[in-house]
């Protein structure tokens, strides 16, 4: 089986850029929902993931600045404390089970690290359940 099976491709992804701000990051994180957003350079390639924690640590770190503050903190100079791994477009699906067990999502990207979506737990998860049920 091909990993590209299981891709949310990238224009359906919250994804964050490397020039977006602090406010920006926080208010797309919280719009979609998610604790997690890929970071992407502004030519596409993955850089990294931004938690909520990341963001937390980072206002802590600065006596929690207000809305306005966070408007001049660029997302590139917040820690990041975990970086979720890619894989790359061609990867055997041994390598995307290694990474899904250990994220709840999983980067994929091209040869030039171009970032051109996820695969995430869930959608594992649920190909899988459906699977078993098909067998039942």
């Amino acid at each position: 089986m091909n990993i590209l099976f299981f891709l949310t491709p990238k224009k359906d992804v919250a994804h964050v850029h490397s020039d977006d701000s602090l406010r920006q990051v926080m208010e797309k994180m919280e719009h979609h929902g998610y604790t997690a957003v890929p970071l992407l350079s502004m030519d596409g390639e993955y850089i990294g993931t931004v938690t909520e924690g990341d963001l937390l640590w980072k206002m802590k770190d600065m006596d929690f600045p207000d809305l306005r503050e966070m408007e001049d903190i660029s997302v590139m100079q917040i820690l990041r404390h975990r970086d979720n791994e890619a894989v790359h477009i061609g990867a055997e699906m041994q390598d995307l089970w290694d990474k899904v067990i250990r994220q709840n999502f999983v980067p994929v990207v091209d040869d030039k690290n171009v970032f051109i979506g996820i695969v995430t737990r869930k959608d594992i998860m649920t190909y899988l359940r459906d699977q078993l049920k098909e067998k039942a």
